[in-house]
């Protein structure tokens, strides 16, 4: 159960930006006007990206800010989480030789 959670934490953002883009293309080419941004966005930082095309056409004011920041948050707890984590797993640090 915890590695199908895993695996949807990766799969959830990236799977939500595909079929926003697959739904309303000319929305995405609108907001980011080249390919580089969305794609480098779908690899590296998901949850940021789809934060941000939520709340880019109204413009980033106020509570957006938090909005994205959350974003942020949720990238750099997927990606440290399973860092801090490595001690629980057995042999986490080494790969066991027999």
């Amino acid at each position: 159960m915890c590695c199908f959670f895993t695996a949807l934490l990766f799969v959830g953002p990236r799977l939500a930006i595909l079929v926003w883009w697959l739904y309303s293309p000319i929305y995405i080419q609108t907001l980011f006007q080249t390919w580089i941004w969305p794609l480098l966005g779908w690899i590296f930082l998901p949850w940021t990206t789809l934060s941000y095309m939520a709340i880019a056409p109204a413009g980033i004011v106020g509570f957006d800010w938090i909005i994205l920041g959350l974003g942020v948050f949720a990238d750099m707890a997927t990606y440290f989480g399973s860092y801090a984590n490595r001690n629980r797993v057995p042999y986490g640090d080494s790969i066991p030789t027999y």
